[in-house]
């Protein structure tokens, strides 16, 4: 039973007194789904991202793998077979690819195209790596002509001095650069032997018939300099000396006149047997013409006797 006192219980007061009580529900409610909303949003849009992050990565897969093939499809077909000059595969268009063990792989500029090429040591100018897979040549520094590594040169281009496996315009101080090997060299003094004893006393190379003359003495240069360096002194010295006057002695021109009058006879006699052998030659060329005359004369002889012989049978007749 209602109270007859207070207001009347009506159904649409009833319904006002339940939607005011649901208005603050009905508040929440409406922030959760503005929160569920902007989850949403956010994740499809993650979504959305990936989405596209992951075609891209596709399209570069596919892009890599076709350009792979148009490079096979230049390549020979079999790049294994039918390979020179030590190459272990290769193509038409690109030379050698790879190299049998122990070559190593270089690449040479033909106008614009490079071509490979299996060589067993690297060209001047070049150094060589090893790796477990290939061996490469890669180039030397611009002013090095030979080189152990990129870093450390043994010989330099013209106009470069090598020193400590470095090429440099100018050799650092106490050290000087030789033009023949072209490196930078310590600098080199000269250096002398000792002085010899002093020669005895002579004038005009006789040792008599002076009283004043000269007396020298030597020495040997033990080390050239260098181009720098300090130059070698005097290598001989003279002076002047006292001796007591010597009469020379006159033997040897009594033995120089012996012999040339010993060379005189010599060819005194050596004329005389030559005329001699020269008339006896004479001799017996005459005897031979005499011999032979005497050989043609018999027979002149005896032709005048045939023809005595032969007159008396004409008259016979």
């Amino acid at each position: 039973m209602l109270p007859a006192a207070g207001p009347a219980w009506t159904p649409a007061a009833a319904a006002r007194l339940l939607s005011a009580a649901d208005c603050p529900l009905r508040k929440e409610k409406k922030k959760e789904k503005g929160k569920s909303n902007s989850q949403r949003v956010t994740m499809q849009l993650r979504l959305i991202s990936w989405f596209f992050i992951t075609l891209n990565f596709m399209e570069y897969i596919g892009s890599q793998h076709a350009s792979r093939v148009r490079r096979q499809g230049r390549m020979h077909p079999n790049v294994s077979q039918g390979c020179q000059g030590g190459c272990a595969t290769c193509s038409d268009y690109n030379g050698c690819l790879s190299c049998k063990p122990r070559l190593f792989f270089v690449l040479e500029r033909i106008g614009m195209k490079q071509i490979g090429v299996c060589l067993s040591s690297c060209p001047s100018g070049y150094y060589g790596t090893r790796y477990p897979d290939i061996n490469k040549c890669a180039k030397c520094k611009a002013d090095c002509d030979t080189c152990f590594t990129r870093n450390f040169c043994t010989k330099c281009k013209s106009g470069f001095y090598l020193y400590s496996g470095k090429c440099l315009e100018k050799c650092p101080d106490g050290l000087e650069a030789n033009n023949h090997t072209m490196e930078c060299t310590s600098i080199v003094h000269c250096e002398a032997s000792e002085w010899s004893p002093w020669s005895p006393c002579t004038k005009k190379g006789k040792t008599c018939g002076f009283k004043r003359g000269n007396e020298v003495r030597v020495r040997e240069i033990v080390q050239h300099p260098s181009a720098r360096g300090n130059p070698c002194p005097a290598t001989s010295e003279s002076r002047k000396c006292i001796v007591q006057r010597k009469r020379c002695q006159k033997e040897g021109k009594g033995k120089k006149n012996r012999e040339e009058k010993r060379k005189k006879s010599n060819k005194d006699e050596s004329k005389e047997t030559r005329q001699e052998s020269k008339g006896r030659a004479a001799r017996r060329q005459n005897r031979e013409q005499r011999e032979n005359n005497n050989k043609t004369q018999p027979k002149k002889r005896k032709a005048p006797n045939k023809e005595q012989n032969l007159a008396p049978v004409d008259t016979a007749h």
